[in-house]
């Protein structure tokens, strides 16, 4: 059972480690004010600790969502790059079908939450009696805080203003203009480096998992691959030097943290799943920073609870499940992939890298309360179907015998929901309960069975990695491809460890040519239209990032400074392939790709991949370039005239 750690989780449900509950007691974080909060070192650490919040606010898409949900935290991010969708009919991509609408307030447009209480500490540092290392140690977990936040203002915005003091109604600041991107960014950077360079060790103080060098180094290692491909691709000036950082940031950690965690569970990939359904991710190796489940204070952490029910509504396209390669390093369009087609799930899942298993629930069939009960648990309420076709993927995870609750070990299939009702087929077309999705392919990445009921609900206690080194070797690998220095000995210690982990071939750069992948995609420079093929050793580095971190949130962040929105969002989302007579018994249809939509139930064909949604082309829809920045909310330009708006908003 884990241990209870009072403090920030309170505030944000991040634990700390050491954190000193008697304190907490004498000195409640909600009556602290700005007259008595800077009197201790004590006191500055008990007003920060609200700022942990950032990382499950869903403003930034790569956030572990307070209640632990996937849908309404880090699958956004994706969910809106096109790697997954809603299983709803009015689930389409808001970009693709041009329904995101205008903005009046919101839209991440904020000054006065953590980047005001970082500046009111700040504002008390030089007065208190901190010690010269202690007042370093906190202006550089602001520091770290602020750029945080301004990392996400940047992306969302570009232009934004500036704001490093505590402001008040009369500040000629608050009907100031947006300052430049490029200064912005040279400001973020510049605090990461000095929060780096003296932030101290001080964890006996504040704890365990909370903010040190190592947490700083990682988001420079992110905002400077970010900001640099964005420069690159979007035509400003100066990308090296945020790539070289990157480069730099990324070396320290890597060096630090030498290995991959690679779980305990029978799994191919199992370190891969277990990353995000593991109980305790202290001491985890390549695990920097984690939002901990912490009992009776964090207590309804949904996560595996809705993947497990109706409630989830995440699925895959086949679009995305085509990124995969096969376990031989092959794209499944290169001619020597071995691919066995898409005809069926069960041979479009043969052979692939098995990091598709923990994100997709793979496919099986079993018999509710069957007589082939698996030999391992005789009274369990499934058996084993007469053809042993249908039992290749749970041979490959694991069987889950007992189908009770708390059910054994991670992904195991049969699948279950929450109660430990059997799922007794996957694929399991539909909208409603039970596992259900529309494209067939189910998203569980969350899901766990490390799960018990909790006033009818669950409680699922699975920890949440903020920060960890697989991000951090494809930053450098990506920083390192960006300035044409990617090469056998960086795939070694970068990707090639991830697929050693995963149990896919080497990446050898010598073989990876412009015929490697005849799908090979588009990117598209301002005022470019048709589109450019991206270089062949750069898309494969990406094509590992994608894979690595789906789920995570990252796509969205990914695709805009690719300048690749257009190939990943203007193609039309597809489910399996299946036969017309099962889609229509699901209440379901095929697509049509001469028409772009449904082909209805009374169409010509007799098989093909299911309709999901209409062509975003061919309905007149598709990217628009305004999408790669998002709208200045409008309320904001009417209070402060000074402000511009982004460009075709």
């Amino acid at each position: 059972m884990k241990k209870i750690f009072l403090g920030i989780a309170v505030l944000a449900g991040l634990s700390l480690s050491g954190c000193n509950d008697s304190f907490l007691e004498k000195y409640p974080v909600t009556d602290l004010t700005e007259e008595n909060a800077f009197n201790s070192y004590d006191n500055f650490k008990n007003f920060m600790w609200p700022c942990y919040e950032i990382f499950t606010n869903t403003t930034i898409r790569t956030s572990v969502a307070s209640n632990g949900w996937g849908q309404s935290g880090q699958y956004g991010g994706d969910i809106d790059a096109g790697y997954f969708q809603s299983k709803y009919t009015t689930g389409f991509n808001q970009f693709a079908y041009q329904t995101k609408g205008s903005t009046a307030s919101g839209n991440g447009w904020d000054f006065s939450g953590f980047v005001r209480r970082v500046n009111i500490m700040l504002s008390h540092i030089d007065e208190s009696s901190l010690s010269q290392q202690e007042k370093d140690h906190w202006k550089a977990v602001g520091y770290f805080f602020h750029s945080f936040w301004y990392m996400e203002l940047i992306d969302r915005f570009g232009d934004v203003p500036w704001v490093d003091k505590v402001l008040s109604e009369s500040s000629e600041e608050i009907y100031g203009p947006r300052m430049a991107r490029t200064e912005v960014a040279a400001k973020v950077m510049e605090r990461l480096k000095w929060a780096e360079e003296n932030i101290g060790d001080f964890t006996s103080q504040d704890g365990e998992n909370t903010i040190n060098a190592d947490c700083i180094r990682a988001a420079i290692s992110r905002f400077g691959l970010r900001e640099g491909t964005w420069r690159k691709y979007h035509g400003i000036e100066g990308a090296d030097t945020y790539l070289n950082e990157c480069i730099r940031a990324s070396e320290l950690l890597m060096a630090s943290y030498p290995d991959l965690y690679y779980g305990t569970d029978i799994q191919p990939a199992a370190g891969y799943g277990e990353m995000w359904t593991t109980e305790d991710l202290e001491g985890i190796p390549g695990i920097i920073l984690y939002k901990a489940h912490v009992q009776d204070i964090n207590p309804v952490q949904g996560g595996c609870y809705v993947e497990h029910t109706s409630s989830h509504y995440v699925e895959m396209n086949q679009n995305t499940v085509d990124l995969y390669l096969m376990k031989n390093g092959k794209p499944i369009a290169n001619s020597a992939s071995g691919y066995h087609g898409d005809k069926t799930m069960y041979t479009t899942f043969r052979d692939r890298d098995p990091r598709l298993y923990h994100i997709v629930m793979p496919p099986y069939k079993v018999e509710a309360n069957g007589a082939n009960k698996p030999s391992e648990n005789p009274k369990a309420t499934w058996g084993y179907t007469d053809n042993p076709a249908d039992r290749e993927y749970i041979d490959i995870m694991g069987a889950n015998y007992t189908c009770s609750n708390p059910g054994y070990g991670m992904k195991r299939l049969p699948g279950q929901n929450w109660s430990a009702s059997l799922v007794p087929e996957i694929p399991n077309l539909g909208t409603g309960a039970f596992v259900t999705c529309r494209s067939g392919y189910y998203v569980w990445k969350l899901w766990c069975n490390w799960e018990t009921n909790f006033n009818n609900g669950a409680l699922n206690v699975a920890d949440k990695p903020i920060f960890k080194i697989e991000e951090v070797l494809l930053n450098y690998a990506e920083a390192k491809a960006e300035l044409g220095a990617f090469d056998q000995p960086v795939a070694d210690k970068t990707i090639n460890k991830l697929r050693d982990r995963a149990g896919v071939a080497k990446m050898n750069v010598a073989e990876i040519d412009d015929n490697f992948d005849p799908n090979r995609p588009l990117y598209y420079p301002e005022g470019n239209t048709t589109g450019i093929k991206v270089p062949a050793l750069l898309w494969e580095v990406r094509r590992e990032r994608i894979i690595e971190l789906m789920g995570e949130g990252f796509g969205f962040y990914d695709i805009r400074r690719w300048r690749m929105a257009p190939w990943f969002l203007n193609r039309t989302a597809t489910g399996i392939w299946t036969s017309k007579e099962f889609a229509v018994s699901k209440g379901m249809t095929l697509y049509n790709p001469e028409t772009g939509l449904s082909d209805g139930q009374n169409g010509s064909m007799t098989e093909g991949y299911l309709f999901l949604f209409n062509n975003p082309i061919k309905e007149g829809k598709g990217w628009l370039d305004k999408y790669y920045l998002y709208q200045v909310p409008t309320d904001e330009i009417l209070l402060n005239p000074e402000l511009t708006q982004n460009p075709g908003w």
